[in-house]
């Protein structure tokens, strides 16, 4: 990867629209209609920004940007996240360039009919506390007005950030990022224990090439090539409509009360590039399903040994798993279950199969199903259970029930399962 650390040394511009395209429905119709591509917008009406979408839109694409391959992507990631190294601080990054008047300066899109609003879909919210140190992670934002955004924040870390800033009736300062390498996405959606800074495995997967910069209106330091930062305040206690918005699934997230941010400035790069992330597209899956995929591996492998993950397609690289592992005891199978479902509690259904099964072969894994599986003994339902918010079939409070299958072969009936050689 040498020394490439932003987003605009990065972009392979696949195809690129130097007409006009405006930011009402038509860039992400593009987007969907071309998604095995990077599509660079030149031209867009109304703004002076570029727009760039579709970054990473498959597997291969993401492994490239992480310097990796699919055979070594899993290993390499997991020692990262095992030894991470923090990032040097600067004074001055290059979004310093130029200071904006207003957020809606920025080429923010409606992506679907049925969107309550503008949407950023690929803004890296980064906060600080002195207790819980530094969270980075990934949030829709909705544009009300030329100074505040509606922020969807689900019960993980940054809900914890702002529980605590509002128990002292106080604002949460933020840092909003559009437009970084790809590993710093990656990064982002990992999800790792409070207390765990993200920009340590950035660092690592861009070779310790990464660097941060000081904001002007927050105490918070983002990487120093960003396109855009947004700089402002999470409001204590305040409440708005946020949603509709298409999610992963492709369907409609429901409409919630969710924190307002209050925007201090807005700051960019010279030319800049807006990185559109489609809504249920290829690139929403990679970035979202990816580095779940490995805490996966990393957990499970904790106490069964692993070959591969796979967060599969049909299940919209969210709700449905796949994990190879190389039995070695009966109830290895039953333990990958219990341990993959803890690591990802958003995983609705998961299948368990031998090192033999290629994890992102369908066909493989039914025949797994097929032969080596019988529900009355090898399945494990969890009626009942939180699942994930993404999933319609759920009830409002995201309840569900879950299943794992332990289609692997019987240790005790090996030659059962022995295919036919010529």
């Amino acid at each position: 990867m040498g020394e490439i650390t932003s987003l605009r040394n990065f972009i392979q511009k696949d195809l690129v629209f130097k007409e006009n395209v405006s930011t009402e429905y038509e860039i992400s119709k593009i987007l969907n209609e071309n998604q095995k591509k990077t599509v660079v917008f030149e031209n867009v009406d109304e703004y002076k920004f570029r727009v760039v979408g579709n970054l990473c839109y498959s597997r291969e694409s993401l492994y490239r940007a992480l310097d990796t391959t699919k055979e070594l992507y899993n290993d390499k990631v997991a020692d990262i996240v095992e030894n991470p190294y923090l990032p040097s601080i600067i004074n001055k990054g290059h979004f310093h360039d130029v200071e904006a008047e207003s957020i809606k300066e920025l080429p923010i899109l409606r992506h679907f009919t049925g969107d309550g609003g503008r949407y950023i879909t690929s803004g890296m919210v980064i906060v600080k506390d002195q207790e819980y140190g530094r969270n980075i992670s990934i949030h829709r934002l909705m544009l009300l007005d030329d100074q505040r955004l509606a922020i969807r924040i689900v019960e993980r870390n940054l809900h914890k950030f702002l529980g605590k800033a509002e128990k002292n009736d106080r604002p949460l300062e933020i840092a909003i990022v559009i437009g970084v390498h790809p590993a710093i996405l990656y990064s982002a959606g990992y999800s790792p224990p409070l207390g765990y800074d993200e920009f340590g495995i950035a660092n690592r997967l861009l070779n310790d090439n990464l660097k941060l910069a000081r904001c002007k209106t927050v105490d918070i330091e983002v990487p120093s090539e960003s396109e855009i930062v947004i700089e402002g305040r999470i409001l204590p206690d305040v409440r708005v409509n946020e949603g509709p918005f298409v999610d992963i699934t492709g369907t409609y997230d429901i409409v919630r009360k969710q924190p307002v941010i209050e925007i201090s400035g807005v700051f960019h790069r010279k030319n800049p590039y807006y990185h559109a992330l489609l809504p249920g597209g290829n690139e929403h899956k990679v970035f979202m399903g990816l580095p779940i995929e490995n805490k996966i591996y990393k957990e499970v492998n904790k106490v069964v040994k692993v070959n591969n993950v796979c967060l599969t397609e049909g299940g919209c690289n969210w709700l449905h798993g796949v994990i190879s592992i190389l039995k070695g005891n009966e109830n290895d199978g039953r333990i990958a279950i219990h341990a993959a479902l803890d690591a990802h509690p958003s995983m609705k259904h998961v299948i368990v199969v031998d090192d033999d099964i290629n994890v992102f072969n369908p066909i493989n894994v039914e025949f797994a199903v097929a032969t080596r599986f019988q529900a009355s003994k090898d399945a494990i339902v969890f009626p009942g259970v939180k699942g994930s918010s993404l999933d319609p079939s759920a009830d409002k409070k995201s309840i569900t029930t879950k299943l794992g299958l332990d289609a692997t072969k019987s240790l005790s009936r090996l030659r059962d399962f022995e295919s036919a050689d010529i």
